[in-house]
């Protein structure tokens, strides 16, 4: 049974073949991992890219977060929160630290995400950067793994063992738990692409926890594709820098992003030729933007790929694959 997504709540997930599965292996664990000293900031597990989600009982499939990679310590009675580079953003991420310091612990080490979701619990990078300019009260942290725990080393332990114990350790505080979906990996990217969610991350379920990039946690993004009314075009001097796009709703027509990325000399030199003959001295959005540029008149189309969208719209990461003729 392949989970609704489309209900999708960071940490609130549930897949029927997972119901039960972590605190199984909660019971089953022999020992919570190995007595150790603090170990002070953790170089962190990275996912590999790769071109197809992999299929198998050996994997299982998260939801892949667009926000900001982080670490919680919790420990001496304090809690920081780490960038995945180890810098302190404590301070930055004031909430994160507040609610982590819910956990009932006498120390531990969250790894996680921090996102901000929408109304459908779609995360989205451009309003996250937003939050963070002011005090932010939208932020949550998405936790999906568990390195050390009361002067235990469990990166040792199983990954569903290390999820066991993290969703018990996190269950009634604001911490979301990042739940996993043991279903078929080429589905469950389909589903997640078909809600524009960022992509997947695949996980060997029963790997130890391994610092820095390697093959037993991948990650598939995902693309899509568009055809959007190209607004204007951007000169830096008199090189190529991209064009605007637009995106017709109804009578309007609305800001949807700049794309700079899929350009080589001729495309570029062709397109210009194209859009010279079209210029306007005013914008053709319905709504101004702050943005300089050289404004045509909205006839001509263009192809382009991205990897999600803004909550206002616009594509993220977008590479121009051509102008549409047949449309």
């Amino acid at each position: 049974m392949v989970p609704n997504l489309g209900t999708f709540r960071p940490g609130r997930v549930e897949s029927c073949q997972w119901r039960g599965v972590y605190e199984l292996a909660a019971r089953r664990k022999k020992s919570l991992g190995i007595k150790a000293a603090w170990p002070g900031f953790i170089e962190p597990a990275l996912a590999s890219s790769i071109n197809r989600v992999p299929d198998g009982a050996r994997w299982f499939h998260e939801i892949k977060f667009d926000g900001y990679r982080v670490q919680v310590h919790i420990h001496d009675g304090q809690v920081k929160v780490f960038t995945r580079r180890g810098n302190d953003w404590t301070k930055r991420f004031r909430k994160i630290a507040a609610d982590a310091s819910e956990i009932n612990v006498g120390s531990a080490i969250l790894d996680g995400e921090v996102v901000v979701p929408s109304a459908n619990g779609v995360s989205d990078f451009s309003v996250l950067q937003n939050e963070l300019k002011g005090r932010s009260t939208k932020i949550v942290l998405v936790a999906f793994d568990l390195l050390y725990l009361n002067g235990h080393d469990l990166r040792k332990l199983p990954l569903l063992a290390r999820k066991a114990e993290l969703k018990q350790v996190i269950e009634d505080t604001a911490v979301q738990f990042s739940d996993s979906f043991e279903i078929d990996g080429q589905e469950m990217y389909q589903h997640a692409c078909k809600l524009g969610l960022e992509g997947v991350v695949s996980k060997v379920r029963d790997s130890a926890y391994v610092s820095g990039r390697g093959n037993i946690w991948v990650k598939k993004t995902c693309q899509q594709r568009e055809t959007l009314t190209i607004a204007g075009f951007a000169l830096d001097g008199q090189k190529w820098d991209g064009i605007y796009l637009a995106r017709r709703k109804g009578k309007d027509l609305i800001y949807a992003g700049k794309v700079d990325h899929g350009f080589d000399s001729k495309s570029a030199a062709d397109l210009r030729k194209r859009l010279t003959p079209l210029i306007r001295k005013t914008q053709p959005y319905t709504k101004r933007i702050a943005h300089r540029g050289i404004w045509v008149e909205p006839q001509l189309l263009a192809e382009i790929e991205y990897r999600a969208k803004s909550a206002e719209g616009k594509v993220r990461h977008p590479f121009f694959l051509g102008v549409r003729e047949d449309i």
